[in-house]
């Protein structure tokens, strides 16, 4: 089968996916039985009341007789929906019901997806806090930067429920707990590894401030424009703080020389073939431009054989996807019943799936895969999103952190 017909082939069957055998991929099921006159005076009048003053007279006794507990808004502008851009709020819907599928097949969490038609930051802003009293926490996801910078810090000051913008701090969480194994396969450390970020959006702001405050102390931003350094005028507020000093250094190239890590969250074949060979001995590449790496690794390994690499994609080997991060980060935030989430939250996250690509792979995990065999080393230094262990272990260590 020729490239051109297996993306036919693959666009035919998503949408009969999603088209069949009901439209959509979500529904919403009761929790009560009513299938009775008394079940139905329970569910609805009079008994309903009874819940509803409890609430009215301590409204923390909605975690108690509603779903508010263990429900999570997935909620977008259609701004910067996966790698096709501005397509609007109700061409986003399909993948605010993907999100929502995530959330209940790994963390049993349940979802409304909502899709905003918001003129401005504030209008959308708005419309939040208004809807917020349903829900237990807030899932932001491909709303375009600077926008979503702003948007997410004002639904934080406003809302006493957990707000998580996804595609900044979900991202942030997979790197760091991925870099840290990579770190230390290769020989390496946080504190002193050179790290390149190639592209400075809301993914790769995130990644960096995150990784500074694990202990990362030489991090180069770059975008289209070249290195984010204090003298570029077109800086905004959340790539600004990332700026270093000027040098001669103002290009991709340029910095590339010893540089011990890549993180591309940019474009395909961004990465030239020829800087790679500039990176210091045994360089780690994290190429997660989705569909097409920045680099391909077959192309990368051809260059050199001590590469450690990873991408966004599940064919090839250390895929960095953010289905590791959000369902667990946000069970935990909700055991703890957080009003927000933390650093020490991500921190804690990033600890745990480093840990957890260390111990060994149960069978069901193999058998998922279709392998024999799979150990921490270059090749596996990140869980698989099948493995039920996350759940336990990423909650767990979330919760803990939300009560220090």
């Amino acid at each position: 089968m020729t490239k051109g017909n297996e993306v036919d082939d693959l666009k035919k069957r998503a949408l009969e996916y999603h088209a069949f055998p009901v439209p959509g991929k979500l529904t919403v099921e009761s929790s009560k039985p009513c299938e009775t006159q008394g079940d139905l005076s329970l569910a609805y009048t009079p008994g309903v009341a009874a819940p509803v003053l409890e609430i009215q007279a301590d409204p923390d006794c909605a975690y108690r007789y509603t779903n508010k507990g263990n429900l999570i808004a997935v909620i977008s502008d259609g701004t910067a929906v996966l790698g096709l851009g501005n397509v609007g709020a109700l061409a986003s819907k399909p993948v605010m019901e993907g999100k929502a599928v995530l959330f209940k097949r790994f963390a049993g969490i349940d979802v409304f997806d909502i899709e905003v038609n918001a003129k401005t930051p504030d209008e959308f802003i708005e419309t939040v806090v208004n809807i917020a009293p349903t829900f237990g926490g807030i899932n932001l996801e491909d709303i375009a930067a600077p926008h979503c910078f702003y948007i997410e810090n004002e639904l934080k000051k406003r809302l006493n429920i957990p707000v998580f913008h996804d595609d900044q701090h979900g991202t942030a969480v997979i790197v760091a707990g991925a870099l840290l194994n990579a770190l230390e396969i290769q020989g390496k450390t946080l504190p002193k590894a050179k790290i390149v970020f190639l592209g400075a959006g809301a993914a790769g702001c995130s990644c960096a401030k995150l990784l500074q405050s694990m202990g990362a102390t030489h991090i180069t931003m770059v975008d289209r424009s070249g290195v984010l350094d204090t003298n570029r005028q077109d800086l905004h507020d959340n790539n600004r703080v990332l700026a270093v000093a000027p040098s001669h250094a103002n290009t991709l190239a340029d910095v590339m020389h010893d540089a011990d890590v890549f993180i591309g969250v940019s474009a395909k074949n961004a990465l030239d073939a020829a800087l790679v060979k500039r990176m210091a001995k045994n360089p780690i590449i994290f190429a997660l431009a989705n569909p097409d790496p920045e680099i391909l690794p077959s192309v990368a390994h051809a260059i050199r054989d001590d590469i450690l690499m990873a991408t966004g994609r599940s064919d090839f080997p250390n895929q960095v996807n953010n289905a590791l991060c959000f369902p667990y980060l946000f069970k935990g935030a909700l055991n703890a019943k957080a009003t927000q989430i933390t650093e020490a939250m991500k921190i804690a996250a990033a600890h745990a799936l480093s840990e957890l690509a260390r111990e060994p792979v149960p069978a069901d995990v193999l058998a998922a895969y279709g392998l024999n065999t799979l150990t921490f080393g270059k090749d596996y230094i990140i869980p698989k999103p099948f493995d039920r262990r996350l759940l336990d272990k990423i909650s767990t260590a979330v919760a803990n952190a939300a009560k220090v």
